[in-house]
């Protein structure tokens, strides 16, 4: 019965929501038109339908962040998705009205009253409030209670049928078990460091063949031979002249990086009081505790209680005290802003100080790093009137600060400029013959580039990579050697029923469950393990790891465990939650069909008219 009224609540609620959709309105709606269509004996209003429509763009402009054009929401079919819900509904109301179900005066009254757009500032309801806002929806009082009663009882209807269906118990004991049971394995791990490179060298023509067997692995990929010019900072910084006056103000602006006192790195434990705190002082200095301990008896953490570093003067009165002790030194009762407080010195940081003259050429760098950057803004507009005026590569070369250069760009060059990601990426784009562009380069530099030829991939000849192909067959051979080691190892243990002698030592993982996840092994190794019965074998494979794995036991679920009989409540309520709605959903479905449906497509192309 619980669970009955529970669902009976969600439907009041959704019912609710559906009556909150008139909070959308639909002005400019009038005139003698009054429904769309009805279904069975109840008419479709047109302004239900409007707002309806209305809500549904507004709640996909919500998702989206962008306006909907009605074009383009009739393109996506919300107009046709708000009309069959509105069908729906209407026919669950005809429904109700057929079985003689309604609800009573109170009923409707208390749930207006709890309407908050219906309330003033203290809370009580507000007539004028109440009839300011149905006369704006275009609503009379009779009107928007009925749709009220209306979808109180179909809320009532929706929960009886819903509320028939009961939790399927043993289904969801059934899955909680599967879910909850374990198995224990031992295993083994088979690398290429197990095989012993190729006895014998490859015979004459097998690197050719095997170079011809696999091209993909000696092709060059495609590449793009690339003109281009750019001007970093860099560049100008050598030309750029700095004064030492701004040098000087940089300084002091920066003073208190160059120069800065002595710090701590200290914990601080507050105490409820000096009694308190002289107590834990005196358990560490007989050994009786330890700070760390002292700390997880407050049930906090370390990180909770670091100042990190700190001066003497940003301990206040506890400064004196702690720039006394040592490293590893505990100290207090001190004051401090949460009270009295032990101190742990963690690490003693010592003062620094870095004249002007000693600091002077990472602020000249700095410096004339900026203006070089200034420099480069300011010859922006000449350079974009450039290439806009037609200038080419060579032209921009001959005729501005911009250095030229070639590249052969291909995917994982990131020499030279293409150590800039700006220029890889504008190069994996651009194709012969696009317009010159000026880009922007990460540390404020500028660039242009052209692509003056593609050269497509291809097969790298066999002279030019022979110690590639040696190396790709030896690696070949090899992984071919392992996967015969793994066979022989898996019949082995098949007919001997273990692991033996000759293997590499065993892993073992117990309580593996279906959502166990086991690090540095294969992620298809636990699923495939759950296939197969005890004493079974799986063999699994990722990269140039094998693993062999043995299922040793199988553990079922313990039904006295909180955790399984917690999953086969959450299996349940699922499970029944969507039975209920295939439940709902037959029995719409079986409403509508023999519920007769009769729409005015001129009047709802009227309201979609008044939309656009």
């Amino acid at each position: 019965m619980a669970k009955s009224r529970k669902r009976i609540g969600t439907w009041i609620i959704l019912g609710l929501l559906f009556v909150g959709l008139m909070g959308f309105g639909a002005t400019g709606l009038s005139g003698s038109l009054r429904s769309i269509g009805s279904v069975g004996d109840k008419e479709i209003r047109v302004t239900d339908y409007a707002r309806e429509l209305t809500g549904q763009i507004r709640a996909f402009e919500a998702q989206t962040g962008q306006p909907l054009p009605f074009a383009d929401a009739q393109a996506f079919g919300i107009d046709r998705f708000a009309l069959s819900r509105l069908v729906a509904l209407r026919a669950l109301d005809n429904e109700v009205s057929r079985l003689g179900l309604s609800v009573g005066d109170t009923a409707v009254a208390e749930q207006v009253l709890s309407i908050p757009a219906f309330r003033d500032l203290q809370g009580n309801f507000d007539r004028e409030a109440y009839d300011f806002a149905l006369d704006r929806q275009g609503l009379n009082e009779a009107e928007f209670e009925a749709s009220i009663r209306e979808d109180i009882a179909r809320t009532f209807l929706q929960g009886a049928v819903e509320a028939g269906v009961p939790e399927p118990e043993a289904y969801a004991a059934i899955l909680a078990r599967f879910a909850g049971e374990s198995r224990d394995i031992r295993y083994i791990r088979l690398t290429p460091d197990l095989i012993d490179l190729p006895a014998e060298p490859p015979r004459p023509g097998d690197l050719e063949a095997f170079h011809a067997a696999n091209p993909e692995r000696f092709t060059a990929p495609e590449v793009k031979r690339i003109d281009y010019v750019w001007l970093t900072p860099d560049m100008l910084q050598d030309s750029v002249e700095v004064d030492e006056e701004a040098l000087r103000a940089l300084y002091e602006t920066r003073s208190a990086e160059f120069n800065r006192p002595e710090r701590r790195l200290v914990d601080r434990l507050g105490m409820p009081d000096a009694a308190a705190a002289e107590d834990a002082l005196a358990q560490i200095a007989v050994g009786a505790a330890t700070f760390d301990t002292l700390v997880a008896e407050r049930g906090i953490r370390l990180d909770d209680i670091d100042l990190g570093d700190v001066t003497e003067t940003d301990l206040g009165a506890a400064g004196a005290g702690v720039f006394a002790a040592g490293v590893g030194e505990v100290v207090g009762p001190l004051p401090s802003d949460i009270g009295p407080a032990l101190f742990r010195i963690n690490a003693i940081l010592d003062a620094t100080e870095i004249g002007f003259e000693d600091a002077l050429p990472d602020l000249r760098e700095e410096l004339a790093a900026e203006r070089a950057r200034r420099v480069i803004d300011q010859q922006r507009e000449t350079l974009s009137d450039l290439i806009a005026g037609g200038a080419d590569i060579a032209e921009l070369a001959a005729e501005t600060d911009l250095e030229a250069g070639q590249i052969d760009f291909s995917e994982g060059v990131a020499d030279g400029i293409a150590a800039y990601s700006a220029f890889r990426d504008a190069a994996a784009a651009a194709r012969p013959g696009d317009f010159l562009e000026l880009f922007e380069l990460e540390d404020g530099g500028v660039f242009a580039l052209a692509v003056t030829e593609v050269v497509p991939p291809q097969l790298r000849p066999f002279e030019e990579v022979e110690d590639e192909v040696l190396a790709a067959w030896v690696e070949t051979e090899i992984r071919a050697e392992l996967d015969i080691l793994a066979e022989r190892y898996a019949t082995l243990i098949i007919e001997t029923g273990d692991f033996t002698a000759e293997m590499p030592e065993p892993e073992t993982a117990t309580g593996l469950t279906r959502r166990s996840f086991l690090a540095d092994l294969p992620p298809g190794l636990v699923e495939e393990v759950f296939g197969i019965s005890p004493g079974g074998l799986a063999m699994v494979e990722e990269g140039d790891l094998i693993v062999l794995a043995r299922l040793e036991a199988v553990h079922g679920a313990d039904a006295d465990d909180p955790d399984v009989a917690a999953r086969a409540e959450a299996i349940g309520s699922q499970a029944g939650a969507a039975m209920a709605a295939d439940l709902m959903s037959a029995f719409m479905t079986r409403i509508q069909e023999r519920t007769e449906v009769a729409l005015d497509q001129a009047a709802i192309t009227a309201v979609h008219s008044q939309l656009q």
